[in-house]
């Protein structure tokens, strides 16, 4: 028994070791010199900004906005604005890839640098695989500047710096924000990549984004200035590196020459009338009252106190729910305390009511084990749970799909309506990750129109795109229009045993 005991404890004397080891050459390049710029007002001499201000000049004090739930034009408006932008342009981020509209969107910055833009990238580390020549070259533009939010030791590897790193690492940035020219910003859920905009050879994503104009986009403005210099965030050339002597943001355009899906969206840009509709009032935007909801930067270098995380802030500005709160979201583990919260909204006569991805439709099984693990007693006390199907379609025509994508579709929107009165679009999660470890931020608006038509989404129950989850007599059932299963849909033996040992590990505080 001594011999082992021994040998485990030289064990961790050597494993201690080696992560001491392992910080001192893998060592982050100190952040020295750097120069925090702010963002820039909205000039005059904005084609943009003058629109903008034509429209809001009949509605001081308010926002504008327009919901983006079509993955193709959420595209087009980020790509229009981009173009559009001759002042500045703040980007920020959680995943960039290095696919069809990552690519289209990098190239769109460096042209608006190359045509005296100011451009900004912030971008999470976690999801930039493989981009760091074209980030090396967009930074190196006089016009551009690339910074990176917990970035990892290790380029090439990335994973193993988790091995002796992996308390700072587990802390991401998982904003989303898109503003330009101090006139117009996008925020909401999508990452940029093809799966988010309705392309590409993976399951899709349901999605909803925002485009605001008006009062919020200051405070959108500043908030991206507070993350921009935020401690945890690093300049990107002592990173990535020195850019390379050929530009491979215009190499990677050119390896996509060929791919119908190049000019499929090349022409809905071309066929898009925002920026006209913008103009003229045909947009459709909705001018209320919206809150900006934010974490502080500084979560991304450890806890901070409960009263200023962002699920926090965002609870006191929802208020006092008094009938209804229907919720969306990717990836739900409610825990105990948030099993506990709906509980006490139900004995209070609200109703609640969850839409979150099935078993065959989550890309995160762990994430799904610390649902499954929640669903009985949700049901129990009164919540009303729905699992979106795997075949579900997204809104994109079948024809759009077909040659391009795949038939599925996976749910990413996060958001929630209130009451009939609010809505909530952003990145936050149900979840441990978004409430304590990442960085969130979103949207609370003023609309009873979003928030009645979300409420009959649900009161419809999703017309036969999600599942019914219903417990009886302590069983389980999975109801859609007439059809009624007793097994969960997707499971299989590896798959339930799987579930099952995740939901007995203490992980759900990493979920």
């Amino acid at each position: 028994m001594k011999t082992v005991v021994k040998t485990l404890v030289a064990l961790v004397a050597i494993v201690a070791v080696a992560i001491v080891v392992a910080r001192i050459v893998f060592a982050l390049p100190e952040v020295t010199d750097r120069t925090d710029s702010t963002a820039l007002p909205p000039v005059g001499t904005s084609p943009l900004a003058a629109l903008v201000q034509q429209r809001w000049a009949d509605h001081p004090g308010k926002t504008g906005v327009a919901p983006l739930g079509e993955g193709a034009a959420a595209f087009a408006a980020r790509m229009l604005l981009v173009n559009a932008a001759t002042s500045s342009i703040d980007a920020q981020y959680y995943i960039w890839h290095g696919d069809l509209t990552g690519t289209l969107l990098l190239d769109a910055l460096m042209r608006a640098a190359e045509r005296g833009v100011r451009v900004r990238l912030l971008v999470d580390d976690n999801g930039t695989a493989g981009l760091d020549p074209e980030l090396a070259a967009l930074n190196a533009h006089e016009n551009a500047e690339v910074r990176i939010y917990n970035p990892f030791n290790l380029r090439r590897f990335k994973v193993l710096s988790y091995g002796f790193d992996f308390f700072r690492l587990n802390r991401r940035m998982h904003n989303k924000s898109l503003t330009v020219d101090g006139a117009a910003t996008i925020l909401g859920g999508r990452n940029i990549g093809d799966e988010y905009f309705d392309t590409g050879p993976t399951a899709l994503y349901v999605d909803l984004d925002v485009l605001a104009v008006g009062d919020i986009v200051g405070e959108v403005a500043d908030d991206f200035d507070r993350y921009w210099a935020a401690r945890a965030v690093h300049p990107a050339g002592p990173i990535v590196g020195r850019a390379p002597d050929d530009n491979p943001i215009t190499a990677r355009v050119e390896r996509l020459a060929d791919d119908p899906q190049l000019a499929d969206y090349r022409r809905i840009v071309a066929e898009s009338d925002l920026i006209r509709d913008l103009g003229t009032g045909r947009l459709g935007l909705e001018w209320t009252d919206v809150v900006l909801v934010s974490d502080d930067p500084v979560k991304g270098q450890g806890a901070v106190a409960r009263e200023d995380l962002l699920a926090s802030r965002l609870a006191h500005a929802v208020g006092r729910i008094e009938t209804r709160f229907d919720g969306i979201t990717p990836y739900f583990v409610p825990g105990v305390a948030g099993v506990r919260a709906f509980e006490t909204l139900e004995d209070r006569g609200v109703q609640v009511r969850m839409l979150t991805n099935s078993l065959v439709a989550t890309d995160v099984l762990p994430v799904h084990a610390g649902y499954a693990k929640r669903r009985r007693d949700l049901l129990a006390a009164g919540v009303e749970l729905f699992e979106l199907k795997r075949q579900a379609s997204v809104s994109t025509p079948r024809d759009k799909i077909g040659p391009f994508g795949s038939s599925g579709a996976s749910l990413h929107a996060k958001t929630f309506a209130v009451d009939g009165e609010r809505i909530f679009i952003g990145s936050f999660n149900f979840d441990p990750r978004s409430t304590t470890l990442n960085t969130e931020m979103g949207l609370l608006i003023d609309s009873a129109d979003m928030a009645t038509r979300m409420h009959a989404a649900f009161d419809r129950k999703f017309e036969g795109v999600a599942w019914e989850v219903a417990l009886t007599e302590g069983d389980l059932s999975w109801r859609s229009r007439d059809a009624v299963q007793a097994a969960e849909p997707g499971a299989t033996l590896l798959k339930t045993v799987a579930l099952t040992v995740i939901g007995w590990l203490p992980v759900e505080w990493l979920l």
